[in-house]
């Protein structure tokens, strides 16, 4: 993958795309965790929030720059 994005005559990096659809699937998958009731059981939800997210963006950036 190119390291960066042609978007609207600007270049951006890559990364930057892959945050903010891992911000899409972070959103998504934080709704489908408060459904399923499993923040009842968090000791810190918003840490269990921060830690999905930086796991989606790691794995994420590891699939691509691979």
């Amino acid at each position: 993958m190119p390291r960066e994005v042609h978007v609207l005559g600007v270049y951006m990096p890559s990364l930057t795309l892959l945050f903010l659809l891992c911000v899409l699937l972070g959103w998504g998958l934080d709704r489908l965790l408060a459904w399923l009731g499993v923040y009842r059981h968090a000791w810190h939800p918003t840490l269990l929030r921060v830690s999905l997210f930086i796991c989606l963006y790691g794995a994420l950036a590891l699939c691509i720059y691979r």
